[in-house]
């Protein structure tokens, strides 16, 4: 700001004074002095032009039109999540397979259209993005929801994420039954809370419960919590976390587009059928 008002003052300077600076003792001015006094005068203009606008336009843009700024931002938002869903698209073409390999499904398997869905149980938002989902998949049958169980909380993370991944081993049906408890029962109490040495074992034995109403085999699923196609699958979650940008949860790709938060079931019905 301080350079533009020295310019300025520059520029308004050598529009006044340039010519007199120029003249010789009262001379006529000779053709190369005539030329010169008019680029003097251009290049002073152009300076006072471009000071009054860099100074002006601030205040244009935060009191006369305020708006400016938020068309602004928004174009901008729009222009980065048009380039985030290229990288989307161009990757989750690429690599579908990787991506679902060991995740937990929705759904048909062989469906033509594919949710993929970053979510952690622990997650308010992720509750009521799974709400969703369920209307979605009510209205459809040419859809899967891929779970990609992003383990963020610690404790209160870890043991659910690994159950429900490691119940696919047992059957996809036997995983959404799961996942589904998790979600509408919870499994841990405020209480639960007050101790955190003893959060972690908590929360796998109230995962376990659920998982025998679910009707898994319980002592087959602690053993594959410990496997190496668990451990895969989380790996490859926070690897695919760390690709997209995904910082939190809910986040969804719905079909070939990234929407993070908590959809509503018209907005992603609406994506599908693009």
């Amino acid at each position: 700001m301080i350079w533009t008002i020295i310019l300025l003052i520059v520029g308004i300077a050598l529009f006044l004074f340039g010519g007199m600076l120029l003249n010789k003792g009262g001379k006529k001015p000779t053709n190369d002095g005539i030329i010169i006094k008019k680029i003097v005068k251009l290049i002073s203009i152009i300076l006072i032009s471009g000071c009054v606008c860099r100074l002006y336009t601030p205040y244009y843009m935060t009191h006369v039109n305020p708006t400016i700024l938020k068309e602004m931002v928004t174009a901008m938002q729009e222009q980065q999540e048009a380039e985030k869903n290229k990288a989307v698209r161009s990757y989750v073409r690429s690599n579908m397979d990787e991506m679902i390999a060991d995740a937990p499904i929705w759904g048909d398997e062989n469906a033509k259209k594919t949710i993929f869905l970053w979510s952690d149980y622990s997650c308010p938002y992720c509750r009521r993005v799974h709400e969703e989902l369920a209307k979605v998949m009510e209205g459809r049958n040419d859809v899967r929801i891929v779970l990609k169980n992003f383990s963020i909380h610690g404790e209160l993370s870890d043991a659910p994420a690994k159950a429900v991944i490691a119940a696919k081993l047992q059957g996809n049906d036997k995983a959404a039954a799961l996942d589904k408890l998790l979600m509408n029962k919870g499994y841990y109490k405020p209480e639960d809370m007050k101790d955190r040495s003893k959060l972690g074992a908590k929360v796998e034995k109230n995962v376990m419960a659920l998982a025998a109403e679910a009707g898994l085999d319980t002592a087959q699923l602690e053993r594959d919590m410990k496997g190496a196609v668990v451990a895969r699958e989380l790996k490859n979650v926070r690897d695919l976390a760390q690709r997209f940008d995904i910082s939190g949860t809910p986040f969804l790709i719905v079909g070939e587009q990234a929407f993070p938060g908590a959809v509503p079931a018209a907005q992603i019905n609406a994506a599908l059928d693009k």
